[in-house]
């Protein structure tokens, strides 16, 4: 049978990590896991992690504000807790 929880690959993992401390704007936590292009970025890792809730906008209202920020759900920080290697 498959496993009850999806597995989390290790470029989700950073950006949830990232996500820990404070909320950061898409450009900060594209740099801090190493990918360059932004529409891949978006279409790969944020808006999966925004449709699962396991992040969220800090102006939800308008999602195409400049000061845009995303931040660490409830949801996120249970999926980093279970996570083997960061434990955080």
């Amino acid at each position: 049978t498959p496993p009850v929880t999806p597995q989390v690959t290790p470029q989700v993992i950073e950006c949830l990590s990232a996500l820990v401390k404070t909320p950061l704007p898409r450009e900060k936590i594209q740099q801090q896991i190493g990918i360059k292009d932004r529409e891949h970025f978006r279409k790969a890792y944020l808006e999966p992690l925004l449709a699962i809730e396991w992040i969220e906008r800090t102006v939800p209202d308008k999602p195409n504000s400049r000061l845009q920020k995303y931040r660490l759900t409830d949801k996120g920080r249970a999926v980093l807790q279970e996570s083997p290697k960061e434990g955080i």
